[in-house]
């Protein structure tokens, strides 16, 4: 994975709550025919119906790939195969700094159930649900630089 420096959302908002960086595991789920599972914020939440790769905090002792598994079964319903590391991104929202480590999945069983209230849309990069949490907009200009990880041949 390659390491961003810290991107800052909302400067001009006060910072909150404690500012310890929180590790976060996201799940980018990439169907057969190249679209890719977006879910909105769920309600009651920071930046709530906002667009974005689901994933969540790292609990104790987990790596990456454990707690996507766990995320992604409590969250949406799933149990994903294989998790390939992908990129990681610093960001400092105005409630939280989070260190985000993106993750591509191709493969996974269990449908889609949202446990969480948000709602979910496959989707391509030219046709983009808004608004997009700023955390998950570089995975989007990424994903257009590296066109391939949206293809069947998984690179």
């Amino acid at each position: 994975m390659t390491s961003a420096p810290v991107r800052v959302v909302d400067a001009d908002q006060p910072r909150h709550g404690d500012r310890q960086q929180v590790a976060v595991a996201v799940g980018i789920l990439v169907d057969p025919s190249g679209r890719f599972l977006m879910t909105t914020r769920p309600p009651g939440k920071a930046y709530a119906d906002y667009w974005e790769f689901p994933g969540g905090k790292l609990e104790g002792g987990e790596n990456v790939a454990q707690a996507l598994r766990r995320e992604l079964q409590e969250e949406i319903g799933v149990t994903i195969g294989e998790v390939v590391a992908w990129r990681e991104e610093s960001v400092d929202y105005p409630h939280a700094w989070v260190k985000l480590s993106f993750c591509r999945v191709y493969d996974w069983s269990g449908e889609l159930v949202m446990h969480e209230g948000q709602r979910a849309r496959w989707c391509r990069l030219d046709d983009l649900p808004a608004p997009v949490l700023p955390g998950s907009v570089p995975v989007l200009d990424w994903m257009a630089e590296q066109p391939e990880v949206l293809s069947a041949t998984r690179a």
